[in-house]
């Protein structure tokens, strides 16, 4: 398969990311001089971004500009040579280019097309531009999101665009299926915006069931008690008993068997009425021993359980590393970089240590141009 990638920063690069670690050859199609505007983005190792490189790692560049006629019938010949066109503009741009799904459709009648934007391509907000945080903001996850009564707090990652990378890839292998089965494109649009409402999850069923609005809780559950973080002697534990038998199992863990008998305890309703009470409960046990003993504790025990890493422990994590979730892009100028892997793992395909290094911008200008003219897609 392969993608021709309009796209830039993190929506979009994060999807043909993903593609690429499939297996698809992703040809990111980069404004000349400047290039992906991610390319500037710091921290930096040896002059690069180390930002642009984790995202666009295994693909190849080459420079275009759409507006120039030369570069305009080169770009055509990498649609007729294309599987699937992603692009994050802002609705309009690619159709004021002359690339809009209107010709699309007609001139490349197999071609998948993905527009990714911040409030999709209808509805009264079409044409605003939009940021991860923006779309944080109007989704509602910030809403739920911090300590009660805290200032809005942004999550930690950048949700609105990985959501949003990530549905797209999961859209592309349906319209995939679909073009194997009737021979035809299709152009899919997809949200930030959309996405955030998407995960809400069980926010949208508690507004509507109890026409409350949730409100952040820090970092407990809304509707399972207990399920959080507990103080230790030394840290925090994660607790996280998801039904009443593993409640029982950790009265007796915490060697406090009559937590399992107490009505305010009685079930997991009357848990999540009484959270603040039955975390203090908790937590003036858990207090008096260390992370580690309590960790040993609650698996010996069959209690779902953590610690609370940082980003060094997790990458120092024997399940990550088994599950091959630190990867390597072997760059010819800079040596070997640390990056995320790919968390989907296939029995017909490998999962390589190894992965290809970021391109240059334009750097694969030439091969493309003469696979294209070799194959009589240019002429």
């Amino acid at each position: 398969m392969v993608v021709i990638d309009l796209t830039r920063v993190l929506a979009g690069p994060f999807c043909t990311m993903i593609l690429a670690d499939l297996g698809a050859r992703v040809i990111k199609v980069e404004t000349p001089g400047a290039g992906d505007d991610s390319r500037g983005f710091p921290p930096t190792v040896g002059g690069r971004s180390a930002y642009f490189m984790s995202l666009n790692r295994g693909k190849e560049s080459i420079a275009l500009d759409l507006r120039a006629a030369g570069d305009s019938h080169l770009f055509e010949a990498l649609l007729g040579a294309g599987d699937v066109l992603v692009e994050n503009f802002r609705p309009g741009v690619l159709e004021r280019l002359g690339f809009g799904w209107g010709r699309l459709r007609t001139d490349f009648p197999r071609l998948i097309y993905l527009a990714a934007s911040g409030f999709g391509h209808s509805g009264p907000y079409a044409e605003r531009p939009a940021y991860d945080m923006v779309v944080q903001g109007m989704g509602g996850i910030m809403s739920v999101t911090g300590q009660p009564d805290g200032p809005p707090t942004r999550v930690g990652t950048s949700i609105g665009d990985l959501t949003a990378g990530l549905y797209a890839a999961v859209a592309i292998g349906a319209a995939l299926h679909h073009r194997n089965a009737t021979g035809g494109g299709m152009m899919i649009d997809v949200a930030m915006l959309d996405c955030q409402v998407a995960i809400l999850e069980n926010a949208i069923a508690r507004y509507c069931a109890t026409g409350e609005v949730p409100q952040p809780l820090g970092a407990r559950h809304p509707s399972i008690a207990p399920f959080a973080p507990f103080a230790t002697a030394d840290g925090h534990v994660i607790i996280a008993c998801g039904n009443q038998a593993l409640f029982e199992r950790l009265a007796v863990t915490l060697d406090r068997p009559q937590l399992a008998t107490d009505a305010r305890y009685a079930d997991n309703a009357a848990r999540s009425r009484h959270a603040a009470e039955l975390a203090r409960d908790i937590e003036a046990i858990t207090r008096t021993r260390p992370t580690p003993h309590w960790l040993a504790a609650l698996h010996a025990a069959g209690i779902p359980c953590s610690p609370i890493n940082n980003v060094a422990q997790v990458l120092a994590d024997p399940q990550v590393a088994a599950r091959n979730m630190v990867v390597g892009i072997d760059d010819p100028g800079l040596g070997w970089l640390k990056v995320a892997g790919n968390p989907i793992k296939m029995s017909a395909f490998a999962d390589p240590a190894r992965r290809g290094p970021a391109p240059a911008l334009d750097e694969q200008r030439a091969l493309i141009i003469a696979e294209l003219r070799e194959t009589g897609a240019l002429e």
